[in-house]
């Protein structure tokens, strides 16, 4: 059994988009156990499940759609999800600026709620690194590193990005003008530091199974703050994806995020 206490309404339907992979499968079985109701499902490859022949018709017969499919499907399923005035939940990842922007157009529509991660605890870590962030002075470096399982193609993670705009945020600063992710192919900076100051360095590292480590650390001089979360089961995602899926089903058209779940 479940031992997270369920925080959803009595009763939603919900539409799996990437109901084959991975974390599709992790989340009909949280469904399942807490007794929601799967409207029906389609995988990457289109494959179906249930009665639904396309994702038009799915969103038309579910409350709320949960999408961890590919990023080229997005819009498609924004589209689908505007059409029948359905909200979504997004947790797919490596998403560009034009899927951003595409979700903003979605959110005046129909609620949105989308994710780089749905666990609680990684959403509470963030929340720590920004304050962190804050508090710490410039002098403080920061790197952020993460490993995930062979077969994820997108690096940094959602969730290294996610982490790395909060400590920007608590800077003060866009993450784009502090990133570093490949500090090999750029060579040393100019001066005698091997690296820039106030810079927010990236590493990923990908094998085996693992479902998802990551762990911000605050190198001072004389000094170090380590600041990690490790996914142990693809489970923590599904149940705050459900979770999630709850709480959105019948809010007013926006953009949310996973902390304004956490705030009710």
């Amino acid at each position: 059994m479940d031992p997270t206490p369920a925080a959803t309404p009595p009763a939603f339907r919900l539409g799996l988009l990437g109901a084959g992979g991975r974390m599709g499968q992790a989340i009909l079985a949280v469904a399942a156990d807490r007794g929601v109701v799967v409207a029906g499902g389609i995988g990457r490859d289109g494959a179906v499940i249930g009665p639904h022949a396309d994702v038009a018709a799915l969103a038309a017969a579910c409350d709320v759609l949960v999408d961890f499919s590919t990023p080229a499907a997005l819009a498609g399923n924004l589209a689908a999800a505007c059409a029948a005035g359905t909200a979504i939940v997004i947790g797919t990842t490596g998403l560009s600026a034009a899927d951003h922007a595409a979700i903003d157009a979605a959110a005046r529509t129909i609620p949105v709620l989308q994710a780089a991660n749905t666990a609680l605890g990684v959403n509470i870590l963030a929340w720590l690194v920004e304050q962190a962030a804050t508090r710490l002075g410039p002098d403080w470096d920061i790197e952020i590193v993460e490993m995930h399982h062979r077969h994820k193609r997108d690096a940094p993670s959602g969730t290294a990005l996610l982490l790395g705009t909060a400590a920007a945020t608590g800077r003060g600063a866009a993450l784009a003008d502090l990133s570093r992710c490949d500090r090999a192919a750029a060579g040393p900076p100019p001066g005698p530091s091997a690296r820039e100051d106030g810079t927010i360095g990236f590493a990923a590292l990908r094998g085996g199974s693992v479902a998802g480590d990551h762990q911000v650390v605050f190198a001072g001089d004389g000094e170090r703050i380590e600041l990690g979360h490790r996914a142990e089961s693809r489970a923590i995602f599904a149940r705050g994806a459900v979770r999630a899926a709850g709480w959105l089903a019948g809010r007013a058209p926006g953009r949310y995020a996973m902390p304004d779940i956490f705030a009710d």
